[in-house]
């Protein structure tokens, strides 16, 4: 079970840290990633991308705090 928790904590927390790194900023940080926004959604730079990686982001920083307190809770 412990074991699965830790899986769980680094998968979600190299997640966490990625999505970070794509989404806009007030500078182009994508870029850092080697993948222009435009290459993946066009170069109209729409609503759904946003919310599909604030959603994304939402959910692994969930999970993630979800197994942290579980795995604290079970050592």
């Amino acid at each position: 079970m412990t074991t699965a928790l830790y899986v769980i904590v680094f998968l979600s927390s190299l997640a966490l840290i990625g999505l970070m790194m794509i989404q806009e900023g007030s500078d182009q940080s994508s870029v850092l990633m080697g993948v222009a926004p435009e290459a993946l959604w066009g170069r109209n730079k729409s609503v759904s991308r946003e919310a599909t990686l604030k959603r994304i982001t939402v959910i692994a920083a969930v999970l993630f705090f979800v197994s942290t307190l579980l795995l604290a809770a079970l050592s």
